[in-house]
């Protein structure tokens, strides 16, 4: 039982290390080949990048809501009388 286990071990060692060494090449011609509509897609991914980061990063502005649902009262109606 012990040598199976140690057989799928080196069994996923060597697919692993297939797999990089594949991405690497393939990710070599990518780059030598095609590098001009890669850089040329730069400036729309950063384009792209603020909504995405305003998205996940803000998580939709539910903060008020999710604090009010908790029990806390947000700031701004602290503040009020």
């Amino acid at each position: 039982m012990h040598e199976e286990h140690h057989e799928t071990d080196r069994a996923e060692h060597r697919s692993r290390i297939a797999w990089v060494i594949f991405t690497s090449i393939a990710g070599f011609y990518l780059w030598t080949e095609h590098r001009a509509h890669l850089l040329g897609v730069l400036p729309y991914l950063l384009l792209l990048a603020c909504p995405l980061m305003h998205m996940f990063m803000h998580h939709g502005h539910h903060g008020g809501r999710q604090a009010a649902k908790h029990g806390d009262t947000p700031r701004d109606k602290e503040d009020s009388p």
